[in-house]
């Protein structure tokens, strides 16, 4: 599968492309990189879901 020539920065939704001029791609810069890790650190995104207890990571590991 190619990567799409251009898409949106996740952050602020600048169209951007998929090349060396976007170094932090998929975002547009080093400030919305930052905003999007911000939001995951504080909690604002999150995956829905049950948090993982130690015995399902336990279990997940002994699967390997």
């Amino acid at each position: 599968m190619s990567k799409p020539s251009s898409f949106n920065c996740p952050t602020c939704q600048k169209v951007i492309s998929w090349s060396d001029d976007f170094p932090h791609r998929p975002f547009c810069s080093a400030r919305c990189k930052q905003i999007d890790f911000g939001d995951w650190a504080t909690e604002r995104f999150s995956i829905v879901g049950e948090p993982a207890g130690l015995e399902d990571i336990a279990e997940d590991k002994s699967q390997h």
